[in-house]
């Protein structure tokens, strides 16, 4: 992979980080959810969506980048609280919540712009500095960075990070030491909603437009980032700097593959094994890990 021609390259490496930072971002908020024991399937639509309505809002509203950028955010807020008052509130699956996520916001998209992208402005200062570079750093490395630390700060310095670690660890005890364990995964899917529709802000930043079919598949990278990072899929442990480790692993990976010239739909066998066999070895960890812990 690394012998690949053009890896080492500027432009390769730049390319690296932009795609680094669409998994980061997202990967950021789902090792949060994974903690706490739940999951979010709905990562691609939410981004693709996103990018849509960040482009919808200047382009045919005529509102600024700050405050589309501003309306995107919430609205992705909204809809991944949505997913947790399902879980927390009406008892659903995270994954049947999500699952059905995935289908209204992927069919949300496409239906309202019949597929078609929606270009941005070309006159707005703001998205060509989102696609630019702080200090030769690109502009979404920067921001992915800067989001691993404020979160990585809220797992493990305050109270809000502790009690997604005790409801992952197990939910019912938690509620007992007087955890309000339905607000906390209300909130876990807010920040994943938040996070996912900034991942669509700077997806649509770099495409130049939004589109409704794209970031298809996101989501698998993003879990397998986050397990492979070490986050137990059955709740309760993980960490952000593991998580950090993993994007930077699928980017190489999927990177490394298209300068290999492998077949895009052989991509994806190898995405596909790479995300089993991580979590065959994250079950088979925490199995020795609990098997220790009980002798």
């Amino acid at each position: 992979m690394f012998n690949a021609v053009g890896f080492f390259t500027v432009a390769n490496q730049s390319g690296l980080l932009r795609d680094a930072a669409l998994i980061g971002i997202a990967a950021t908020g789902m090792t949060l959810v994974i903690i706490a024991g739940e999951i979010d399937v709905s990562t691609g639509p939410a981004v693709a969506l996103s990018s849509v309505i960040v482009a919808v809002a200047m382009t045919q509203w005529g509102l600024p980048a700050l405050l589309a950028i501003v309306i995107t955010l919430v609205v992705g807020a909204g809809w991944g609280a949505l997913a947790g008052v399902l879980r927390a509130r009406f008892l659903v699956p995270s994954f049947i919540a999500t699952l059905g996520l995935w289908s209204v916001l992927r069919g949300l998209g496409q239906f309202g712009t019949d597929a078609l992208p929606v270009p941005l402005p070309l006159d707005d200062p703001v998205m060509p500095f989102l696609t630019g570079t702080v200090f030769g750093v690109p502009t979404p490395a920067v921001v992915m960075i800067l989001a691993f630390l404020v979160f990585a700060f809220v797992a493990r310095k305050t109270a809000f990070g502790r009690s997604v670690f005790a409801i992952g660890g197990n939910a019912a005890a938690a509620r007992l030491a007087g955890i309000k364990v339905a607000r906390v995964r209300i909130v876990l899917f807010a920040i994943m909603g938040m996070l996912g529709a900034l991942s669509g802000v700077l997806l649509a930043a770099r495409l130049g437009s939004g589109n409704a079919g794209a970031a298809n598949g996101l989501e698998f990278d993003v879990i397998a980032a986050v397990v492979i990072g070490g986050t137990a899929m059955s709740g309760g442990r993980g960490s952000l700097i593991g998580t950090f480790l993993g994007v930077i692993f699928i980017t190489l990976i999927g990177n490394g593959l298209v300068l290999l010239g492998v077949d895009s739909f052989l991509q994806s066998v190898v995405r596909g094994v790479i995300i089993v066999l991580a979590v065959l070895l994250n079950v088979t960890l925490s199995r020795k890990r609990g098997s220790i812990e009980e002798s």
